[in-house]
């Protein structure tokens, strides 16, 4: 098989794909990588890494586009890309379809099969490829909102540990999984006052047996969730609906409750945000005003810290280009339900129920 990694394009996106070591297992298995010059260099890889390891170095990405049948690539194709895209080519990377309808529509008119990272599930009903970038998304929404907590950046000039005499900040964070149960351990570590809501009761025990004493666990209910932003210097929006647009918990009336300066780093945006004021924005752009409140609503907040990123990432998700490369996508998916799960559309059929329901199109049960 011909894989294909080409060069991210979206907006300082700085990770890559695949690491040398998976060029080197390609190609011992009799497969052709095809890696585009430059691609590994935001994670500080240089091509002559992945060249000594068997990958073929070409200069542009139409040719990876043209002639692979799998490419694996980060983030979603953008509009840039749309156009490369071919009728039965397979794209393994992370989409959040949920979150735009444009690039939905895109990849089915395309014809390729978008196998999804982020709703790929493993033997326990986890999300192996998505759990990483979680993590770090995480831990980097609090050092992100201890950041525009500052005066100059038009935060309320709080320190998040605070000092002796001097109170820390208060941290709500909405949503108990992987991000939010990761933010907080920064955040307590950090000296502040923590705040985890969730509407899991089990989760929130859990949380409430591992966590520092700064940290409680709440019930997530429309008033709770009023009360903690209320009380918030920095919100954390971490919740998830696999596949599925982020439920909107934050509406633009509660901002007046808020304390002016806060400040809000919606994770969620990737699925389309939970607070009814977030919008997509940018690392070179990445914070607003609205009512006095900070939003900060970067998409690729992992692909700031690439070299990180792309080591967590490629660990994880290399199993699985392997197996598709060496068996077929379909073939792996006639034993694996998890991976079946992943399979979002399908040579222009939709075949996730909750991307279909998110823009009322017609769902179709993967045929295998």
């Amino acid at each position: 098989m011909i894989v294909g990694v080409p060069r991210e394009v979206k907006s300082d996106e700085y990770r890559v794909a695949m690491l040398p070591v998976g060029a080197e297992e390609l190609t011992a298995s009799g497969h052709t990588l095809l890696f585009e010059a430059g691609a590994g260099l935001g994670s500080g890889i240089a091509d002559a890494q992945y060249a000594e390891a068997g990958a073929t170095i070409v200069q542009n990405a139409s040719e990876i586009w043209d002639r692979a049948d799998l490419v694996v690539k980060v983030k979603e194709p953008q509009s840039s890309e749309w156009p490369l895209m071919r009728k039965g080519q397979v794209l393994f990377t992370y989409f959040h379809f949920a979150a735009d309808e444009k690039l939905t529509r895109a990849v089915i008119a395309s014809g390729i099969t978008a196998i999804a990272y982020e709703t790929i599930r493993d033997a326990a009903g986890r999300l192996p490829l998505l759990t990483p970038m979680s993590e770090v998304a995480g831990r980097m929404s609090i050092q992100e909102g201890a950041k525009y907590l500052e005066r100059p950046t038009e935060g309320r000039g709080i320190l998040l540990a605070g000092v002796p005499g001097v109170a820390p900040a208060e941290v709500a964070i909405l949503g108990g999984g992987v991000v939010g149960s990761n933010a907080a351990r920064v955040a307590a570590g950090l000296g502040a006052n923590v705040q985890i809501l969730d509407v899991n009761l089990d989760r929130l025990r859990y949380l409430d047996d591992i966590m520092p004493p700064n940290v409680t666990t709440l019930y997530s209910d429309r008033h709770t969730i009023r009360e903690a932003i209320e009380r918030a210097d920095l919100v954390i929006g971490a919740v998830l609906i696999t596949g599925a647009r982020a439920p909107m918990l934050v509406r633009r009336e509660d901002l007046k409750r808020m304390k002016p300066g806060a400040v809000i780093v919606d994770i969620a945006i990737d699925q389309g945000g939970c607070v009814e004021t977030s919008r997509p924005t940018t690392h070179q752009h990445p914070t607003y005003l609205v009512d006095g409140i900070v939003h900060y609503c970067v998409t690729n907040m992992p692909g700031a810290v690439g070299r990180t990123s792309t080591y967590a990432l490629c660990n994880v998700t290399l199993p699985y280009v392997l197996q598709f490369a060496n068996k077929g996508w379909r073939e792996v998916t006639k034993t694996n339900p998890g991976v079946a799960q992943g399979v979002n559309i399908d040579q222009g059929r939709v075949t996730n129920q909750a991307v279909a329901g998110t823009f009322q199109l017609p769902y179709f049960e993967l045929s295998l």
